[in-house]
């Protein structure tokens, strides 16, 4: 079982910082291969985030960088992106304060809900957002070239 890290820190930072880049490209290794044919038949890239949509992007750090978050403009919606956890620090609530930071960015700009795109292979993603209150949606652009993959909203009172 995974410890709780007891010195969890979130920080933000701009979205090109060296950690944060770092981290999404270790996601990218781990999550990248097990969408790698599906992704070569689309004909644009769905996933692919421009830096100047980006509203804000969260590293959460304990012996060093353990998660990350970003949060971007779709439309008029807010949306989480690039969310990954390192593995050693999976289990622990890296991933919950995470969300939390981005969750807050959406009450801070008054907007009434937080929406996510993530794939039909990963499961345990979609287990994490059901757990913290999300509930499914219809697909949104740029997703619905993604017919298997899973969308949710959070609805904030």
């Amino acid at each position: 079982m995974t410890s709780v890290p007891t010195d969890l820190t979130v920080l933000e930072v701009e979205w090109d910082h060296p950690d944060a880049v770092l981290l999404r490209g270790e996601m990218a290794a781990e999550v990248g291969p097990r969408y790698a044919g599906l992704m070569r038949e689309l004909p644009v890239n769905p996933n692919h985030v421009d830096p100047d949509t980006v509203v804000r992007t969260y590293l959460a750090y304990a012996d060093g960088p353990a998660g990350h978050a970003a949060v971007r403009w779709n439309g008029g919606d807010l949306e989480l992106k690039r969310m990954f956890v390192r593995p050693r620090y999976r289990g622990s609530r890296t991933a919950a304060v995470l969300l939390e930071a981005a969750e807050h960015t959406a009450r801070t700009l008054a907007l009434p809900r937080l929406i996510l795109q993530t794939g039909h292979l990963q499961p345990e993603a979609v287990r994490f957002y059901e757990r913290n209150g999300y509930q499914r949606i219809p697909h949104f652009p740029p997703y619905e070239v993604l017919p298997l993959s899973h969308c949710f909203e959070k609805r904030f009172a």
